[in-house]
């Protein structure tokens, strides 16, 4: 029996009965990126405090259940608006790069498709590319997802430093996971209950795109949402009589692969 991945959950939200009912499911390891907190913090200070719990407290935690964790940096595009406070946080980002299990710079990204979004969004490539850091990217939300999308897309694009293989544009769907394929970026799919994909919408999407370069994740946080969303898809792709090899590829093996380009990266036995 393979154990999976999920690469995009947020712990911090999480009670620890979480941690222990994914790992009796078979979860290996977990990243989580950097994400809003419910509110928009006040001043940087408040950032340092959220990188030193994703890089010190949540691996303790998950360690108690054998999963290993990992984590992205950045200010959320939620918060991206207040560009004087994201440059502040850019700037401090630097302090926790070295520390195990940071992958990279994430999950940057657009939220309302604003100018300033887009601002924020493009100093934290430059910070990743200067510091060569892996990239996680959010798509927005529902109608405004095809649009900012594109924005992303030829943002990165129009960055020469920027290599296609070592970023992720995630929460894709059927309207938006062709056109980052085709761009040769990597793809995470979210499973999340009400404004992305349901299993079986992901299982769809995998049979039509096939499995190479695409990821599956939970999102979990502080909405509605179940962090044992991933081993669903497994049970659907089941289901539909996708061969275990095929759904170990989706759910261990791919993203595996993406956070081995990471200039930390440290394999774990097999």
């Amino acid at each position: 029996m393979f154990g999976y991945i999920d690469p995009h959950i947020h712990m911090i939200s999480r009670v620890t009965d979480d941690y222990e009912r994914m790992a009796m499911a078979g979860c290996r390891a977990v990243s989580e990126p950097a994400f809003w907190a419910g509110f928009d913090r006040g001043t940087v200070h408040g950032f340092r405090d959220y990188f030193r719990h994703l890089t010190e407290v949540e691996p303790k935690r998950a360690a108690q259940f054998h999963i290993r964790h990992y984590c992205w940096l950045c200010i959320n595009a939620k918060e991206a608006e207040n560009v004087t406070l994201s440059r502040e946080v850019i700037a401090m980002i630097p302090e926790f790069l070295d520390r195990p299990g940071v992958l990279g710079i994430g999950e940057i990204g657009l939220n309302k498709n604003t100018a300033n979004e887009a601002t924020v969004f493009q100093e934290h490539v430059d910070l990743a590319m200067k510091t060569n850091e892996l990239i996680l990217v959010h798509t927005p939300h529902l109608e405004d997802k095809l649009k900012g999308t594109r924005m992303i897309i030829d943002m990165l694009k129009g960055d020469s430093r920027v290599n296609p293989a070592r970023v992720c544009i995630d929460h894709v769907e059927e309207h938006t996971v062709r056109a980052a394929l085709d761009a040769g970026f990597w793809c995470g799919m979210t499973l999340y209950p009400t404004t992305k994909c349901t299993p079986a919408r992901a299982a769809d999407i995998l049979e039509r795109f096939g499995t190479g370069r695409i990821l599956v994740n939970s999102a979990g946080d502080w909405g509605k949402s179940d962090p044992l969303a991933v081993p669903q898809l497994v049970q659907e792709l089941r289901r539909r009589g996708w061969a275990n090899c095929d759904i170990a590829t989706v759910v261990h093996d791919n993203p595996l692969t993406f956070w081995r380009q990471s200039r930390r990266w440290q394999d774990w036995p097999a």
